[in-house]
């Protein structure tokens, strides 16, 4: 005679299924939500450099070029 599953273990499969379902989503949105973040930091990153170079003089801004230039050089050596 053949075995059959209870419904108790049946209810309990997709009760299961429902909570890695739902873990599954939570961490879609927490891996999401760092992402957003990480993005939202670079941007301000990035403004920030951005400001300060805008105010840098003429002079200034060329002599950091050069520095960034020797300092490309210096590693690729």
């Amino acid at each position: 005679m053949a075995f059959t599953p209870s419904k108790d273990y049946k209810r309990r499969e997709r009760e299961q299924k429902k909570l890695d379902k739902r873990l599954a989503r939570e961490a879609a949105r927490l891996e999401k939500k760092e992402a957003e973040l990480e993005a939202a930091r670079i941007a301000e990153e990035e403004a920030a450099e951005k400001a300060r170079w805008d105010a840098l003089t003429e002079e200034e801004q060329e002599f950091e070029k050069e520095l960034e230039a020797e300092r490309l050089a210096n590693e690729s050596e």
